[in-house]
Protein backbone atom coordinates (compact mmCIF):
# COMPACT_ATOMS: atom_id res chain seq x y z
CA UNK A 1 0.00 0.00 0.00
CA UNK A 2 1.10 3.77 -0.38
CA UNK A 3 1.91 5.54 3.07
CA UNK A 4 1.80 8.94 2.83
CA UNK A 5 2.07 11.65 5.82
CA UNK A 6 0.08 14.80 6.15
CA UNK A 7 0.56 17.39 8.76
CA UNK A 8 -0.84 20.29 6.71
CA UNK A 9 -2.52 22.59 8.46
CA UNK A 10 -6.28 22.38 7.16
CA UNK A 11 -6.73 19.15 8.64
CA UNK A 12 -7.97 18.47 12.22
CA UNK A 13 -4.69 16.05 12.95
CA UNK A 14 -1.75 15.13 11.55
CA UNK A 15 -2.03 11.82 10.22
CA UNK A 16 -0.25 8.57 7.82
CA UNK A 17 -2.80 7.53 5.17
CA UNK A 18 -2.14 3.97 3.81
CA UNK A 19 -4.16 3.43 0.85
CA UNK A 20 -4.22 1.15 -2.43
CA UNK A 21 -1.97 2.13 -5.29
CA UNK A 22 -4.81 2.72 -8.04
CA UNK A 23 -8.55 2.20 -6.99
CA UNK A 24 -11.54 2.98 -9.15
CA UNK A 25 -14.34 2.93 -6.14
CA UNK A 26 -14.85 3.69 -2.98
CA UNK A 27 -13.45 1.59 -0.24
CA UNK A 28 -13.68 1.31 3.64
CA UNK A 29 -12.18 3.48 6.03
CA UNK A 30 -10.77 1.84 9.05
CA UNK A 31 -9.72 4.88 11.09
CA UNK A 32 -7.03 4.05 14.33
CA UNK A 33 -6.46 6.15 17.75
CA UNK A 34 -3.16 5.33 19.01
CA UNK A 35 -2.34 5.16 22.37
CA UNK A 36 -0.39 7.82 24.85
CA UNK A 37 3.32 7.43 24.01
CA UNK A 38 2.49 7.95 20.29
CA UNK A 39 1.58 11.40 20.67
CA UNK A 40 2.87 14.52 19.24
CA UNK A 41 3.25 17.61 16.52
CA UNK A 42 3.27 15.59 12.96
CA UNK A 43 6.55 16.18 11.24
CA UNK A 44 9.44 14.38 13.17
CA UNK A 45 6.97 13.20 15.41
CA UNK A 46 4.48 11.10 12.77
CA UNK A 47 6.64 8.19 12.73
CA UNK A 48 5.07 6.90 15.82
CA UNK A 49 1.76 6.44 14.83
CA UNK A 50 3.30 3.23 13.06
CA UNK A 51 4.93 1.51 16.37
CA UNK A 52 1.49 -0.59 16.82
CA UNK A 53 -1.86 -1.50 15.11
CA UNK A 54 -2.33 -1.92 11.74
CA UNK A 55 0.51 -0.02 10.62
CA UNK A 56 2.68 -3.02 10.01
CA UNK A 57 -0.10 -5.10 7.89
CA UNK A 58 -0.32 -2.23 5.63
CA UNK A 59 3.05 -1.44 5.46
CA UNK A 60 3.94 -5.92 4.10
CA UNK A 61 0.62 -6.07 1.77
CA UNK A 62 -2.29 -4.46 0.21
CA UNK A 63 -5.66 -4.42 1.36
CA UNK A 64 -8.95 -2.93 0.04
CA UNK A 65 -9.42 -0.15 2.24
CA UNK A 66 -7.82 3.33 3.74
CA UNK A 67 -6.44 3.11 7.34
CA UNK A 68 -5.83 6.33 8.73
CA UNK A 69 -3.57 7.05 11.53
CA UNK A 70 -4.56 10.28 13.13
CA UNK A 71 -1.84 11.74 16.15
CA UNK A 72 -2.83 13.40 19.30
CA UNK A 73 -1.32 16.63 20.52
CA UNK A 74 1.38 16.23 22.94
CA UNK A 75 -0.18 16.87 26.49
CA UNK A 76 -3.83 15.97 25.30
CA UNK A 77 -5.61 12.64 25.32
CA UNK A 78 -8.00 11.25 22.47
CA UNK A 79 -11.14 11.82 24.82
CA UNK A 80 -11.14 15.51 25.07
CA UNK A 81 -11.10 15.32 20.97
CA UNK A 82 -14.19 13.77 20.27
CA UNK A 83 -15.59 16.20 18.23
CA UNK A 84 -12.39 17.28 16.10
CA UNK A 85 -12.23 13.48 15.83
CA UNK A 86 -15.78 13.54 13.82
CA UNK A 87 -14.88 16.53 11.98
CA UNK A 88 -11.75 15.00 10.85
CA UNK A 89 -14.20 12.05 9.69
CA UNK A 90 -15.89 14.32 7.72
CA UNK A 91 -12.82 15.59 5.88
CA UNK A 92 -11.96 12.50 4.84
CA UNK A 93 -15.26 11.49 3.57
CA UNK A 94 -14.91 15.37 1.80
CA UNK A 95 -11.17 14.39 0.02
CA UNK A 96 -11.21 10.23 -0.34
CA UNK A 97 -13.33 7.55 -1.95
CA UNK A 98 -14.89 6.42 0.97
CA UNK A 99 -17.99 3.74 1.47
CA UNK A 100 -19.84 6.13 4.06
CA UNK A 101 -21.52 3.40 5.26
CA UNK A 102 -17.93 1.04 6.04
CA UNK A 103 -16.06 3.29 8.64
CA UNK A 104 -14.81 1.79 11.03
CA UNK A 105 -12.77 3.08 14.18
CA UNK A 106 -10.06 0.95 16.00
CA UNK A 107 -7.53 2.44 18.96
CA UNK A 108 -5.35 1.40 21.55
CA UNK A 109 -4.85 1.91 25.06
CA UNK A 110 -5.58 5.92 25.53
CA UNK A 111 -6.97 5.28 22.21
CA UNK A 112 -9.39 2.86 23.05
CA UNK A 113 -10.64 4.91 25.17
CA UNK A 114 -11.17 7.51 22.65
CA UNK A 115 -13.14 4.43 20.22
CA UNK A 116 -15.72 4.29 22.90
CA UNK A 117 -16.10 8.30 23.56
CA UNK A 118 -16.21 8.66 19.87
CA UNK A 119 -18.74 5.57 19.22
CA UNK A 120 -20.60 6.65 22.27
CA UNK A 121 -20.89 10.31 20.72
CA UNK A 122 -22.02 9.43 17.07
CA UNK A 123 -23.16 5.59 17.06
CA UNK A 124 -24.56 6.04 13.54
CA UNK A 125 -21.31 7.04 11.89
CA UNK A 126 -19.46 3.81 12.54
CA UNK A 127 -20.47 0.49 11.29
CA UNK A 128 -18.37 -1.49 13.68
CA UNK A 129 -15.67 -0.58 16.47
CA UNK A 130 -12.58 -2.29 18.32
CA UNK A 131 -11.65 -1.14 21.13
CA UNK A 132 -8.33 -2.29 22.60
CA UNK A 133 -7.18 -2.44 26.56
CA UNK A 134 -9.39 0.99 27.01
CA UNK A 135 -12.16 1.89 29.16
CA UNK A 136 -15.57 3.91 28.50
CA UNK A 137 -19.03 4.97 29.89
CA UNK A 138 -20.63 1.85 31.07
CA UNK A 139 -24.20 3.81 31.86
CA UNK A 140 -23.86 5.33 28.61
CA UNK A 141 -23.28 2.31 26.64
CA UNK A 142 -26.63 1.74 25.53
CA UNK A 143 -26.18 4.20 23.20
CA UNK A 144 -24.09 1.79 20.73
CA UNK A 145 -25.94 0.03 17.80
CA UNK A 146 -23.10 -0.85 15.62
CA UNK A 147 -20.73 -4.47 15.99
CA UNK A 148 -17.79 -3.96 18.90
CA UNK A 149 -15.11 -6.47 19.26
CA UNK A 150 -13.11 -5.14 22.46
CA UNK A 151 -9.50 -6.68 23.87
CA UNK A 152 -8.13 -6.66 27.06
CA UNK A 153 -5.26 -8.72 29.04
CA UNK A 154 -6.01 -10.07 31.71
CA UNK A 155 -2.45 -9.18 33.38
CA UNK A 156 -2.93 -5.13 32.20
CA UNK A 157 -2.26 -3.09 35.22
CA UNK A 158 -1.68 0.62 33.12
CA UNK A 159 -5.59 0.26 32.22
CA UNK A 160 -6.89 -2.59 34.56
CA UNK A 161 -9.20 -5.12 33.06
CA UNK A 162 -12.50 -4.07 34.36
CA UNK A 163 -12.35 -1.02 32.29
CA UNK A 164 -13.15 -2.92 29.11
CA UNK A 165 -15.31 -5.65 31.12
CA UNK A 166 -17.29 -2.82 32.44
CA UNK A 167 -18.32 -1.95 29.40
CA UNK A 168 -18.95 -5.44 27.44
CA UNK A 169 -20.53 -6.74 30.61
CA UNK A 170 -23.10 -3.69 30.11
CA UNK A 171 -23.87 -4.09 26.04
CA UNK A 172 -24.47 -8.06 26.92
CA UNK A 173 -26.86 -7.30 29.27
CA UNK A 174 -28.76 -4.99 26.27
CA UNK A 175 -28.65 -7.54 24.27
CA UNK A 176 -25.87 -6.14 21.78
CA UNK A 177 -23.84 -7.60 19.17
CA UNK A 178 -20.62 -7.34 21.21
CA UNK A 179 -17.16 -9.78 21.56
CA UNK A 180 -14.61 -10.34 23.76
CA UNK A 181 -11.64 -11.11 23.19
CA UNK A 182 -9.77 -11.97 27.05
CA UNK A 183 -6.18 -12.62 26.89
CA UNK A 184 -5.06 -14.62 29.48
CA UNK A 185 -1.67 -14.06 30.83
CA UNK A 186 -1.44 -10.68 28.62
CA UNK A 187 -0.36 -8.09 30.27
CA UNK A 188 -1.41 -3.99 28.52
CA UNK A 189 0.20 -5.29 25.08
CA UNK A 190 -3.01 -6.53 24.23
CA UNK A 191 -2.53 -4.71 20.38
CA UNK A 192 -0.43 -7.62 19.74
CA UNK A 193 -2.57 -9.96 19.42
CA UNK A 194 -5.36 -7.45 18.29
CA UNK A 195 -4.27 -6.05 15.32
CA UNK A 196 -4.17 -9.31 12.80
CA UNK A 197 -6.32 -10.30 9.54
CA UNK A 198 -8.99 -11.33 11.57
CA UNK A 199 -9.69 -8.22 12.41
CA UNK A 200 -9.72 -6.59 9.83
CA UNK A 201 -11.79 -9.23 8.06
CA UNK A 202 -14.56 -8.94 10.95
CA UNK A 203 -14.68 -5.14 10.30
CA UNK A 204 -14.71 -5.20 6.66
CA UNK A 205 -17.62 -7.51 6.91
CA UNK A 206 -19.43 -5.30 8.65
CA UNK A 207 -21.82 -2.35 7.09
CA UNK A 208 -23.86 0.63 8.71
CA UNK A 209 -27.69 -0.39 9.45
Amino acid sequence: MKRTEHSEPQWKFPFVEYSPEKTDKKLPLILQLHGAGERGAGGEDLCKVDIHGFSKMAMEGEYECIFIMPQCPIGSFWAAHVESILAFVDQLKESYPIDEDRVYLTGLSMGGFGTWFTAMAKPDLFAAIAPVCGGGMPWNAGVLNMPVWAFHGTEDTVVLPHNTEDMVEKLQMLGKDVTYSRLEGVGHNAWTYAYNDALYSWLLDKRRS
